[in-house]
């Protein structure tokens, strides 16, 4: 006896569905396209989130392992370091060198002075090439810190590959006046016993500026500009836009940071912050350590509102204080991206940023 099929499939129902005996097999029901496609973006999308995920904790694991190099091997490439701090006359410069004099031992870094005959901030020729030859290859130094009273000096003029960071501190003009000029006279809590080149002058500086005094010229309150603007001759003629401009343009690209005596805290905790190498234990050094504010100049006083408005009437002063806003709003810039407050307190602000798709895979 052959075999009897039943009936075939009605051409109502899906192509997948079978008759056996006549009746009709349950299968499993398509879902409809948007469903699919919902499906199709959700997988997608959670096999994404598990590769980004992925990566980012390799970012993460090789930060981690990159930070405990540096820690346990000497910072790695910051052994070969150079900050160069030429130090700007009367802005709490002393005050802060001490606190890179106090951390050197245990950050294990050298600080040198650059001291120059009679204080002159411009360097010859030779001793240029000196100097640039000096900070480059004298290897028994590094990682090192020197500071002095020099105008901006651009390493790469001499083919060097890798030049040195610039740091610096300015303060407003008239004010940083006013504290050279008794200083001058009687000197300072620093070296009290030390005999000062106008010691022995009385004249207050409102006096000065009455009679017209050359010590306290207009003339006198140009010396920021210069010491960012550099070893040429325009920089040292007062009142001249040119060096000006090109005190802006370095102190832009030449400097990691430029800081004010007004807030040299922040500028403190900000090069810790960047710089942990030279300046671990600065802030904490800074608030509590005994030579905060070593150098205070002895028998200073305020200028009257009469003298401050004689002065300000100068080209010179207004091209001064026009470097020191600029510097100021730079350095308030700087801050605003790398700390914030809290309670009253300052706080730097951690990593912002990681790592990501790193390829190949290992």
């Amino acid at each position: 006896m052959g075999l009897r099929l039943g009936p075939q499939p009605s051409h109502t129902l899906p192509d997948d569905l079978w008759c056996f005996e006549g009746k009709a097999c349950p299968v499993r029901q398509t879902p409809p396209p948007s469903d699919r496609l919902r499906q199709t973006i959700c997988t997608l999308f959670l096999r994404a989130l598990a590769v980004a995920l992925s990566e980012r904790a390799v970012a993460r694991r090789e930060a981690r392992e990159a930070e405990r190099r540096r820690t346990s091997d000497g910072d790695g490439d910051d052994d070969a370091a150079v900050v160069i701090y030429n130090r700007v006359p009367k802005t709490a410069s002393t005050s802060f060198t001490n606190i890179a004099y106090d951390l050197c031992g245990k950050n294990r870094y050298h600080v040198l002075h650059i001291n120059t005959t009679k204080n002159n901030p411009v360097m010859s020729i030779q001793d240029q090439v000196r100097f640039v030859q000096n900070v480059t290859a004298w290897r028994e130094m590094k990682p090192a810190f020197y500071h002095g009273h020099v105008s901006f000096l651009d390493f790469s003029k001499l083919g060097v590959a890798r030049k040195p960071i610039y740091i610096n501190v300015i303060r407003d003009p008239i004010q940083r006046l006013v504290s050279y000029y008794y200083f001058l006279r009687f000197g300072d809590d620093y070296r009290p016993g030390l005999r000062r080149r106008k010691q022995g002058d009385k004249k207050t500086f409102d006096e000065c500026v009455s009679a017209g005094g050359s010590d306290c010229a207009p003339e006198k309150l140009w010396l920021q500009i210069p010491f960012f603007c550099g070893h040429y001759s325009e920089c040292w003629n007062a009142g001249s836009r040119w060096a000006l401009e090109r005190a802006k343009h370095n102190l832009l690209n030449q400097y990691l940071l430029v800081g004010v005596t007004e807030e040299l805290e922040d500028f403190v905790m900000m090069l810790e912050a960047a710089l942990p190498r030279f300046f671990r234990g600065a802030t904490e050094l800074y608030k509590t350590g005994k030579k905060s504010h070593l150098r205070k100049t002895s028998e200073k006083r305020p200028p009257t509102r009469e003298s401050t408005a004689k002065l300000q009437q100068s080209a010179i002063w207004k091209m001064e204080n026009e470097f020191y806003e600029f510097a100021l709003e730079q350095f308030q810039f700087v801050r605003t991206h790398a700390v914030r407050e809290k309670d009253g307190e300052l706080y730097v602000l951690p990593q912002n940023f990681f790592y990501e798709k790193i390829y190949p895979k290992k």
